[in-house]
């Protein structure tokens, strides 16, 4: 019996194939080295055409080796985690299991449906795990009736909705997901009766939705609709706060008599003279409101639209947290996001399947993955800003007994002080208490600040996704959504937390270059740039601005192409990706790489000189129906007036003149040489030209609303031939 309280809850497996992969990165670094050698090499004198062009060939080149040199720590060192659930079923009791509390966060009815947040919410409230262990809390940062009362339906929903998942062990457990999976339970007629069930309230709810107004029945029939009649607007509110079902009343039961888990709804209070903090604003105040109402030891937090597909995930996160010999000096638990809308070719490289099935594995190698803002379990004394210490030991039972139980209105008025905006006035909250605020990854830094507290996090991938979310669905979310977290990544990277130097013995050197990889994305803009545009207009020039193909250091580069987008195509595929979804990832690489991270760095520098402020976007979470059409048809959308799109347009048109040109005068002058003397040139204007035929598409060929406007064809034909003419003739 003691042998089996000991034996460890999970195991770490080091990744196969370290030893080859470090042989072949070594390979590559070498070919790198001999490309920087060449260019080196070759510079030309002072006074001699060309030498500042070389020369910023030469530092684009230095940064792209250097870029994937530090790529290689979120390789050089995979480690996969396997847990073992039903030792942790054996090993403890009901009563011993910690409480959990999770917090599901909207800040905006509009964008982010009351239909779909609530299903979010169903899908936690049905965990298999002790009822009474379980909160759940709706941070609605819109201060929105419309959802307060899909909130109000569905804790009525719930009594249904719970003992069905759980007598018949439904998965996943969000009812609009579950409905929509078209599987065919033998259960069919309690099926029929609770699809009707959802289907009542879910038109109730869109019917209010779309009125933008609550029925006046329910209005009448519960107080809290009473806590809007101040309610100023959206920014200018005071703290709505409900407790909609209280866990701990014996009267608060399913249909079947069972416990239903507690379910708040708080709108902390706002006034347009307070900052409010964005997100970390509203989980600061959930960590407060929660610590008075239920108090769980660990907390889960999750966006409105990221629902769980795994009932047991939770004992996952557990068996982490409660392994007796490796789970005292782990903070937080982070699961992958995963995406239900995926397309079978991810068009616009949303579901990040490289990173959260390569990358992350590799920087859990040297301590732990970052945090990600959604699917992530923290153990709560962490996030309210306790250090790690070697004699840290966790109880887990609280004691509870002695407890004075008050109603929920007292409860109600107690707490709510706990959510106003002067409650954090001269306090450590947003600083060493809470998530970090200032930055627009909020919860990467507060990772990163937990971790250099002596903590260490983990990276669970389970093969059934734990939760699945909304990808964006059209090019202008994805490159947005981009924006604002290379953004947020330099943010961090130029503030005094910055991997570079504060992390300094804190963590570990792999973990730190790990960081820095991500906290430089926007830098690439740079040298993208540089490298889409320089070589295209002097190959339309007949300038050779690389080795010839019978020069010895023509190897160099062709190994080091070759080898790496070959490896990289291997790395797509082992991540389950298809070689056209691979294709469209190194199109949304480069689109991101020429406008969103270009935009970063733009908004980043403004900010540092403080000539804008700090904003947060919401990633829109509806669509029309036509560009849904398009969207699982996998056809590029370019319907909207950017200036992002007016980049893309101007460099596609850019390089197209180009090697048009060079095309022209190979066929009219017959010179041919110029295959075998500008090869590589004609390689990479061809690929760029290739990898934006959509674009083309969209530009001259489509006439749906997903076409690129009119005005930024015209601005982009424009700007490219007079770049292409003023180079020809004035260079």
């Amino acid at each position: 019996m003691e042998s089996e309280k000991s034996m460890p809850l999970f195991e770490t497996k080091k990744a196969k194939g370290r030893v080859m992969h470090r042989l072949f990165a070594g390979t590559l670094f070498m070919g790198v080295c001999f490309i920087w050698a060449y260019r080196f090499g070759n510079i030309p004198r002072e006074g001699e055409d060309g030498r500042w062009v070389w020369i910023g060939l030469l530092g684009a080149e230095l940064w792209f080796g250097l870029y994937w040199l530090l790529t290689q720590a979120l390789r050089w060192n995979q480690v996969y985690r396997c847990t073992f659930k039903d030792r942790l079923y054996h090993r403890y009791a009901e009563e011993d299991l910690p409480g959990i509390d999770i917090f599901v966060c909207t800040a905006d009815s509009t964008v982010e449906p009351p239909i779909m947040v609530i299903n979010t919410v169903f899908s936690v409230m049905a965990y298999d795990y002790p009822a009474k262990k379980l909160s759940v809390y709706l941070s609605d940062d819109g201060g929105s009736n419309l959802t307060f009362y899909a909130l109000l339906e569905a804790s009525n929903f719930a009594r249904y909705w719970i003992p069905y998942c759980k007598k018949f062990k439904v998965e996943p457990r969000s009812p609009a997901a579950y409905f929509a999976s078209g599987s065919n339970p033998n259960h069919y007629g309690e099926t029929t009766a609770i699809k009707k069930l959802y289907e009542e309230m879910e038109d109730r709810i869109e019917t209010a939705t779309k009125l933008g107004r609550i029925p006046e029945e329910a209005r009448l029939k519960h107080r809290g609709f009473s806590q809007w009649d101040s309610y100023s607007s959206r920014h200018d509110h005071d703290t709505v706060l409900q407790i909609l079902i209280d866990g701990k009343d014996p009267n608060a039961t399913d249909i079947d008599g069972g416990t239903l888990p507690t379910l708040v709804y708080l709108a902390r209070e706002k006034r347009p003279q307070h900052p409010h903090n964005f997100k970390a604003g509203a989980m600061n105040a959930l960590i407060r409101v929660s610590s008075n109402i239920s108090n769980g030891q660990i907390i889960l937090n999750l966006d409105c639209d990221m629902y769980s597909n795994n009932s047991l995930c939770i004992w996952d996160a557990l068996c982490f947290f409660m392994d007796n010999e490796n789970g005292h000096d782990i903070a937080f638990v982070q699961f992958p996001q995963g995406f239900e809308n995926m397309t079978k070719n991810d068009i616009y490289g949303s579901s990040l399947i490289v990173i959260y099935n390569m990358e992350f594995h590799g920087v859990d190698g040297f301590g732990g993955p970052l945090y990600i803002g959604s699917g992530c379990f923290h153990r709560r004394d962490v996030l309210c800003g306790r250090k790690f210490t070697k004699d840290y030991k966790f109880q887990w039972k609280k004691d509870d007994e002695n407890k004075i139980q008050k109603s929920m209105q007292e409860l109600e008025k107690e707490t709510k002080p706990l959510a106003s905006c002067t409650y954090e006035q001269n306090t450590e909250w947003g600083n060493e208490i809470g998530l970090k605020y200032g930055c627009l990854v909020e919860d990467v830094i507060t990772g990163l600040l937990t971790q250099c507290k002596g903590w260490k996090s983990v990276y669970l991938n389970p093969e059934r996704k734990a939760f699945l979310g909304v990808a964006p669905i059209t090019l202008s979310q994805t490159l947005v959504q981009q924006k604002r977290w290379s953004e947020g990544h330099l943010q961090i990277l130029l503030s005094k937390y910055s991997p570079a130097w504060y992390t300094h013995a804190k963590i570990s050197l792999g973990l730190q270059l790990g960081y820095i990889c991500y906290n430089i994305w926007s830098v690439n803009c740079l040298a993208t740039l540089y490298y889409s545009i320089i070589p295209s207009l002097y190959l339309l020039k007949g300038i050779s601005l690389y080795p010839q193909v019978s020069d010895p250091w023509f190897r160099s580069f062709a190994y080091v192409i070759s080898a790496k987008y070959i490896y990289s195509l291997v790395e797509f595929l082992c991540s389950g990706g298809t070689i056209l979804g691979w294709w469209n990832e190194q199109r949304i690489w480069l689109y991101k790489r020429t406008t969103s991270y270009l935009f970063a760095l733009i908004d980043t520098i403004l900010k540092t000189l403080k000539f804008t402020n700090v904003t947060f976007s919401i990633t829109a979470k509806v669509a029309d129906e036509d560009v849904s059409q398009r969207y699982e048809k996998e056809i590029m959308d370019f319907g909207a007036s950017s200036p992002m799109f007016t980049i893309l347009a101007t460099l596609a048109m850019l390089n197209l003149f180009c090697f048009a040109g060079v095309v022209k005068k190979v066929i009219m002058d017959e010179n041919f040489r110029l295959f075998e003397e500008m090869f590589l040139q004609l390689l990479l204007c061809g690929a760029l030209v290739l990898i934006n035929l959509p674009l083309y598409q969209g530009l001259f060929l489509r006439k749906d609303k997903g076409k690129v406007p009119s005005s930024i064809t015209i601005k982009s034909f424009i700007l490219a031939l007079l770049a292409c003419t003023s180079f020809t003739f004035l260079y």
